[in-house]
């Protein structure tokens, strides 16, 4: 048996590999893998954002914007014209447009409006470093902008909108590896960074999206309205050496998929956000110590195999239970404190890979205690009371199913002169009588705690002391064999009324150490004992009609009774195959006894 659980447990444990290793082999696992790291940049965003030391400033395009401003979208060169000088006027850091310029003049349509955008750069230009924001082509490459906006805005005057999302379409990283063949293209938070620091040279990685907190947005026909009004204070007080990035922050307008919701003036928007949060983001990472470094993969494979070590835990439910949420709450918090600083451990296929070897090994633990349980039922079935059938089940009462050496009392009972008896009664009825018999025998010992051992015709043989130990077993098994022959009052008064004649019946008992355990083949076997007490116990029962008693025991079992004044001392007597043994008697009735020890 123990070689088998074995071999289940190894091949248990290879099943476990194989899976972590498809897990950690395919993308399986990334759904799940985002969304623990979303979840994890949720509650760090909420109850644990990490510091900025450099914040950025958005200023929106919503819907009172639209409402102020008269004119198309295409044609709003003059309000961002006024807005650049703002940001010239306040000494803002860097200034970055998410929105995208046409490609060519429409002073044709209205009459000076390049004049006005024009005059921003000129006026921005020697003060605030301006990154005017390219949309694509379907291969990745920047759309063209009207030249003397470029040309103002100078030499890295111009950053990708693109962005990167995931499988499932959110943006989680920054990267300007975008091009064909995986070509860098400048992008708009990259650029606003360089030109903070020529010497950055920004690499791939996760945005912090938990970082900073939530954002606010000042609109922008507000700061307009201070420019027309001269009103350099709350500029300076709102932009003053910040980096601020223009953008839309209208509903139906350059919305993209975050991990989280940003946009807290959206509160039920899910994670449908402005895209110019998503360049605010990638830029408060670059700008407050980088991105979140992902650790390598062979940190995961490491961790992911120790996880799976958990498959040699043998737990109980409850504890198995308790072990896994405790397991699943240090490897999130331990995980989400990473984060928190700036490293990312994927950690849901090492989680997964756990639980799995968790849930596995509990449940083949189950399956195989659910096997051992119907082997020691099958073993022990009929011999023990269902009291300690539940111990031995329950393993709160050890059992040696292989022989093993104990202090036990043995009880042998029979019916006087049955053979006589059964004679004159057809065989159904001497069945039906014997079954009566031993439904009260089988009652008294199991009630005493007595395991029986076997029924032999008309006689029975059990143990007191086996399977489920006992101080003083021939306590039990006395008052065992009281029960029995109190019961055996009431069967022969019905018996009586039935007009059939009372039986008799002589009980035997010696205490003693006996090899107790099953006997027999693999087919068939009992639960019995071996040795001399058991014997002496057969033997001494054979002494009952003789000795006019019907409960006959040895010197070794009154020894453990009270009751011993209860006795008759019956003196030595000649057992075959044994030297004379010290014999007692106890008959039934009101205070009994012959001569007294």
């Amino acid at each position: 048996m123990r070689d088998f659980t074995q071999r289940v447990v190894g091949s248990g444990y290879a099943v476990v590999l194989a899976l972590a290793a498809l897990l950690l082999g395919t993308s399986l696992a990334w759904p799940l893998e985002f969304g623990v790291l979303d979840a994890q940049q949720s509650v760090l965003l909420r109850y644990a954002p990490p510091p900025v030391r450099k914040d950025v400033v958005i200023v929106g395009i919503d819907e009172a914007t639209l409402q102020q401003f008269a004119e198309p979208f295409a044609l709003w060169h003059g309000h961002i014209g006024t807005f650049l000088r703002g940001m010239a006027l306040a000494k803002a850091s860097v200034v970055g447009l998410d929105v995208v310029l046409p490609s060519r003049s429409f002073d044709s349509v209205l009459p000076g409006s390049d004049a006005k955008l024009l005059g921003g750069l000129v006026a921005a230009r020697p003060l605030v470093p301006v990154v005017l924001g390219t949309s694509a082509d379907d291969t990745g490459q920047p759309l063209p902008i009207y030249a003397p906006f470029v040309t103002l805005a100078g030499a890295g005057g111009t950053g990708s909108l693109l962005l990167a999302p995931d499988a499932d379409h959110v943006v989680r990283r920054f990267n300007e590896n975008l091009g064909a063949a995986g070509q860098p293209i400048p992008s708009l938070a990259g650029q606003m960074l360089r030109k903070l620091n020529p010497r950055a040279v920004p690499q791939p990685g996760l945005i912090n999206y938990a970082m900073g907190g939530f954002p606010r947005y000042i609109p922008l026909q507000q700061v307009n309205q201070w420019v027309d009004a001269g009103d350099v204070a709350p500029l300076a007080q709102a932009f003053a050496g910040k980096p601020v990035l223009l953008g839309s922050v209208l509903p139906f307008e350059d919305r993209q998929i975050q991990p989280v919701n940003l946009a807290g003036w959206e509160p039920d928007n899910g994670h449908n956000v402005p895209g110019v949060l998503v360049h605010a983001q990638a830029l408060r990472s670059l700008l407050n110590g980088g991105l979140a470094v992902q650790v390598g993969e062979s940190w995961v494979v490491v961790l992911a195999l120790l996880c799976s070590l958990l498959w040699f835990l043998q737990l109980r439910t409850h504890t198995a239970i308790a072990v896994a949420l405790a397991f699943t709450l240090i490897s999130l918090g331990a995980t989400s404190l990473l984060l928190h600083h700036g490293w990312y451990l994927p950690v849901a296929v090492p989680l997964l890979v756990g639980l799995l070897a968790l849930a596995g090994r509990w449940l083949l633990t189950a399956l195989l205690e659910m096997g051992e349980r119907r082997r020691l039922r099958a073993a022990f079935a009929g011999y023990v009371s269902p009291p300690v059938m539940q111990e031995i089940l329950q393993r709160r009462l050890p059992v040696g199913l292989g022989g093993e050496l104990r202090h036990v009392c043995m009880l042998f009972a029979d019916i006087r002169g049955f053979t006589t008896l059964s004679e004159g009664l057809a065989p159904q009825a001497v069945i039906a009588l014997l079954n009566r018999y031993f439904e009260q025998v089988n009652q008294a010992i199991h009630g005493a705690g007595g395991t029986i051992s076997c029924f032999m015709g008309d006689g029975v043989m059990a143990i007191f002391g086996a399977p489920q130990s006992m101080e003083k077993p021939s306590v039990a098994a006395f008052a065992a064999a009281r029960v029995m022959l109190e019961a055996l009052q009431g069967l022969n008064a019905e018996l009586q009324a039935e007009g059939r004649a009372p039986i008799a019946i002589g009980i035997g008992l010696h205490v003693g150490e006996a090899i107790v355990g099953h006997l027999g083949s693999q087919a068939r076997h009992d639960y019995s004992a071996i040795g001399d007490a058991v014997n002496v116990a057969s033997r001494i029962e054979g002494l009952t009609k003789e000795l006019g008693h019907p409960v006959v025991c040895s010197q070794a079992v009154v020894d453990e009774l009270a009751e011993s004044h209860l006795f008759t001392d019956l003196g030595l007597q000649a057992i075959k195959g044994h030297s004379p043994v010290q014999v007692w008697g106890w008959k039934p009735g009101p205070l009994y006894c012959g001569s007294s020890r």
